[in-house]
């Protein structure tokens, strides 16, 4: 499948969230291309379909105190935490009903770029995201509606994982949280970091045909 790559840069979440919207309709229109958008936040809070807010250790208003955003949104999943640092991506292609084949995709992109680096990662499906042994590396969140996905991926390169104490994320009690930084004991250039995401999208979905998505295994 041949899409397009925006980089938007640092942008609050929530222009990020309306942008994203925007783009989504125009995909489902046909009037845009499928559209990988990459992406950093400020310090943001977002609660998917399957909140209920017991995961979140204080009050919102003590979160926005504290310089949070927060949002309510429509991807699957319980809390999570964006800010700067961390890399995120929004595919917005056309999944039709295809989504658990899209979702085990997105999790080969981000190991895909994990091993690129030297480190071994895996995805498994009791505990959705990509893994460094006990530690996420990377969450997953998407909605499909109309057939096109929206939301994605957030991968911790730079990431202040401070941040995570102040939340169970993804609602998980009993596992940690790591970063790219950690892993390889150095800061890493988030544009190379891009480069070498996008360009693992451009293998993982070389052979997907839009917009019934005719999706090979992850591999």
């Amino acid at each position: 499948m041949d899409f397009a790559v925006e980089d938007w840069g640092r942008v609050p979440y929530g222009e990020a969230w309306a942008r994203q919207k925007a783009l989504h309709a125009q995909v489902v229109r046909g009037q845009r291309p499928p559209t990988l958008v990459l992406t950093e936040h400020p310090r943001t809070l977002t609660l998917g379909r399957a909140a209920t807010g017991e995961n979140l250790l204080f009050a919102e208003s003590w979160y926005r105190k504290q310089g949070f955003e927060l949002f309510w949104v429509e991807r699957g999943g319980d809390v999570t935490y964006h800010g700067p640092g961390q890399l995120v991506a929004y595919p917005i292609f056309p999944v039709a009903r295809r989504v658990r084949d899209f979702l085990r995709l997105l999790e080969a992109v981000v190991v895909d770029v994990a091993e690129s680096y030297g480190l071994e990662a895996y995805a498994t499906p009791g505990y959705a995201g990509v893994w460094v042994g006990e530690e996420k590396l990377a969450a997953f969140g998407v909605a499909v509606k109309q057939g096109v996905a929206m939301h994605g991926l957030a991968l911790n390169v730079n990431t202040d994982l401070a941040d995570f104490q102040v939340i169970v994320p993804c609602g998980i009690k009993d596992k940690g949280v790591t970063s790219l930084q950690r892993l390889l004991g150095r800061e890493l250039e988030m544009d190379e970091v891009k480069e070498r995401l996008t360009a693992a999208f451009r293998t993982r979905f070389a052979d997907v045909s839009a917009p019934t998505l005719g999706m090979p295994g992850p591999g």
